[in-house]
């Protein structure tokens, strides 16, 4: 399983020799370390944990430092796994750099989604309004929940007002468009979840076109 942690950065397009303009977002890949080989021997499955993004010592616990320590790592913001299929030929202390990826690759995206706040059933699940009209009190309401006497009360899961992004999405199947090892640039056709300079995972599809 091919996978690396990014920090998106923002949209722009791609203008190739025939004049077709391609949308991509850049993704910008900071120093990926490798801080623990977890093996089905030893932990009952096969994975690697990765740090990403550098923190400060003094922000850094005891035993979080202590385990950056042991594998003579730098000290990283986000401590991040990735399950494997099969033990890897890494070992802590190793980087993981862009070029596990090259242009035309297909590729999934994880990243965590705009946080929303507190919306409506219109803005939250696309309900339709009630009636324009003066007389009407529920212009924007999202009308009878439940019926009344039985079963009295609101099944689990039924849609309306609430809480709105700020989730973890998978958008599957998108194309690298450029991968400049230089400056650790990863670019990715359409658009990824998130807010600029959020952290973005980037990993080998798991669905194939």
């Amino acid at each position: 399983m091919k996978s690396i942690f990014t920090t998106k950065i923002g949209m722009t397009q791609i203008i190739d020799a025939d004049g077709d303009i391609t949308p991509v977002t850049v993704l910008k890949a900071e120093e990926n370390v490798v801080v623990q080989v977890k093996t089905e021997d030893n932990d009952g499955y096969d994975a690697v944990q990765i740090g990403y993004l550098d923190k400060k010592e003094k922000n850094i616990n005891k035993p979080t430092k202590g385990h950056f320590d042991k594998a003579g790592a730098s000290y990283k913001r986000y401590l991040k796994e990735v399950r494997l299929k099969e033990a890897a030929d890494l070992k802590a202390g190793d980087k993981v750099t862009v070029d596990l990826f090259q242009e035309g690759d297909i590729v999934d995206v994880v990243a965590i989604s705009k946080g929303k706040g507190t919306q409506g059933a219109i803005k939250r699940w696309n309900y339709g309004r009630g009636p324009q009209a003066h007389g009407s009190k529920s212009h924007r309401v999202a009308g009878a929940r439940a019926a009344a006497s039985d079963p009295s009360r609101v099944f689990k899961g039924r849609k309306g007002s609430g809480k709105m992004g700020h989730e973890r999405v998978t958008i599957q199947n998108l194309k690298v468009v450029r991968v400049n090892t230089e400056d650790s640039y990863i670019l990715v056709k359409g658009a990824v979840p998130g807010p600029k300079g959020g952290l973005v995972e980037v990993k080998q599809a798991v669905k194939s076109l």
